[in-house]
């Protein structure tokens, strides 16, 4: 979709949309290549045993067809006319063949997929689950057993499929699918039909699913290409770290590789590392990553003398800023100057650097992706800032990235947006930045209090009622604690219940009632017991004198070490 001229302003310049009217994901990322080279590597997954299984576009078109067929065997239905939804689909697994095959097939049909991290605990299962009113399922042995423990609270969950095999409550995904044609005629779809319900975390309420059209990958497409320096080039190899649940492993990364018919890499590890991941890298001859801040931090701890040499064609990274230490790090140690870029699950990769067209500058973000408009404006009148001056990071509306409407929540899908002079339409990211004389954007600082930690946005509103529900906690607030490889963590303050006395083994006890029942990245990895709670005379636990606390005590930690 982007074609390299000789600056970023010719390149900008030039680009146009192509759109089209009918268009499906699936059959964009699977079928087309299918058709055409069939024995082509779609997918080669390697598992934390060092087993390796390969899915060509052909057997994925196969797999893809008969688990469509099959879910319509179970009573799972797509859409029936244009602008319908059809059933949710949730796919509650980690990277693995599989996890593109549900995906795929579910677009393929008309229904909307749902990917959920496979670490969520049952509170976030339940909620998303719930809210969505998903209808399938498409697990393995850990994610069956979870969800038979939630079926009494999700009447409208119809089926279940494990990749592992019949289990309590589920199907056997390959058994099912082996009762199947692999003929599956996908339904017409809309580029503006839904297609993809990916949640994202506030601090409003419980987390609100983003609805996305079928569309959005095509909008993924000039940006990704962008940090990539111009994907694809004979040789390339695709892999992240991120799971493919985040809309940066899926979106970023897998859908995009398999649109270019590139090989995606699927790697599994329980905990990842700087030493795996050099490894992983070398022995797999990865050439394109996309690694989140903390994985780079990671592997820059590693040692020389423990790393392989690996030299990489691009690397991508996003969730927050690089700085020029690490940058450097990256020229020397893998080859590449790290393209940051940016965006978020309702708006994706509308920023980037691109070190092949000359944009990087340390401090900044990059400039605006080829095909989107995004500027820092008021954010009470739309109008566009002067040069240097701080506003809200905004995207001009329409664009096809932007999501289609948050699920079930009109008041918050019409507060993100905001109508400016000469008729403009914006969409408030909820981030401050500025933009420089050369056309950089620098982030500032988000608008509201959502945690960015290690590549995720995690809502203080979801760790709070978590929180609440252990008998020692009285009252909660969750706020972010700056750290130096995940950028921040977060922090819980405690009011506890009477008879409740502080102590470490409770605080430990807290933190981890959290981890099972949310998920590993949005635990509190530090939890301070208070005899006060801030709060405004309205009742509302003012987080900005939490933050302060906790900034407080991360400077002290820092002067204590040097």
């Amino acid at each position: 979709m982007l074609e390299k001229k000789d600056s970023y302003r010719d390149t900008y310049q030039a680009f146009r949309w192509d759109i089209p009217d009918i268009y499906n994901m699936g059959v964009d990322v699977c079928d087309k290549w299918a058709q055409s080279d069939p024995d082509r590597l779609a997918i080669h997954e390697v598992s934390e045993k060092k087993l390796s299984r390969d899915l060509s576009f052909g057997a994925m078109r196969d797999m893809s067809n008969r688990l469509a067929n099959r879910l319509k065997h179970h009573g799972i239905r797509g859409m029936e006319r244009p602008g319908d939804v059809g059933d949710r689909i949730g796919v509650l697994l980690p990277q693995c063949l599989e996890t593109a095959v549900a995906h795929i097939a579910a677009w393929k049909m008309g229904c909307v997929s749902l990917p959920l991290f496979s670490l969520f605990g049952e509170e976030a299962l339940i909620h998303r689950l719930k809210d969505s009113g998903a209808r399938a399922v498409i697990t393995n042995r850990e994610g069956a057993r979870k969800i038979a423990s939630l079926r009494n609270d999700l009447p409208e969950l119809a089926l279940v499929l494990s990749i592992d095999g019949i289990d309590i409550g589920a199907f056997g995904f390959h058994v099912e699918i082996q009762q199947e044609s692999p003929v599956f005629e996908p339904v017409v779809t809309r580029a503006d039909d839904p297609a993809l319900l990916i949640y994202t975390s506030g601090t409003t309420g419980l987390p609100k699913g983003a609805l996305h059209g079928h569309r959005v990958l095509l909008g993924h497409l000039p940006g990704v290409e962008m940090h990539h320096d111009f994907l694809p080039l004979p040789g390339d190899k695709v892999w992240t770290p991120a799971d493919w649940a985040w809309i940066g492993g899926l979106m970023d990364v897998l859908m995009p590789a398999l649109h270019l018919g590139l090989p995606v890499v699927a790697g599994r590890v329980e905990k990842f590392t700087g030493e795996w991941a050099f490894d992983f890298i070398h022995k797999q001859g990865i050439r394109n990553a996309f690694l989140p801040p903390t994985a780079l931090k990671l592997m820059r701890q590693v040692p020389e003398a423990k790393r392989p040499t690996v030299r990489m064609r691009s690397v991508g990274s996003g969730g927050e800023a690089l700085g020029h230490e690490l940058l450097d790090w990256g020229r020397e140690v893998l080859g590449v100057t790290i393209n940051e870029f940016y965006g978020q699950t309702e708006c994706n990769v509308v920023l980037s650097s691109c070190s092949s067209l000359g944009v990087n500058k340390t401090g900044f973000i990059g400039k605006a992706v080829p095909g989107h408009v995004v500027e820092v404006i008021d954010d009470q009148t739309g109008d566009v800032m002067p040069t240097g001056e701080q506003g809200a990071i905004a995207v001009l509306s329409p664009d096809p990235v932007m999501f289609l409407r948050y699920w079930n929540r009109p008041d918050a899908t019409a507060e993100k947006y905001l109508d400016g002079p000469r008729g403009k339409r914006w969409l408030l990211t909820g981030d401050q930045g500025l933009k420089d004389d050369e056309g950089y954007i620098q982030f500032v600082g988000r608008d509201d209090d959502v945690i960015g930690s290690a590549g995720y946005r995690i809502g203080p509103v979801e760790v709070e009622d978590c929180l609440l529900q252990h008998p020692a906690v009285q009252m909660a607030g969750v706020v972010a604690k700056p750290d130096p490889m995940r950028n921040a963590v977060v922090a819980a303050y405690i009011l506890l219940s009477d008879n409740y006395e502080p102590s470490d083994d409770l605080a430990d006890e807290i933190a981890q009632f959290v981890k099972h029942r949310l998920a590993a990245h949005e635990y509190p990895r530090v939890v301070r017991f208070i005899e006060e709670m801030p709060m405004t005379t309205s009742g509302k636990i003012i987080r900005a004198s939490l933050r302060a606390m906790a900034q407080a005590e991360a400077k002290a930690e820092q002067e204590a070490k040097v």
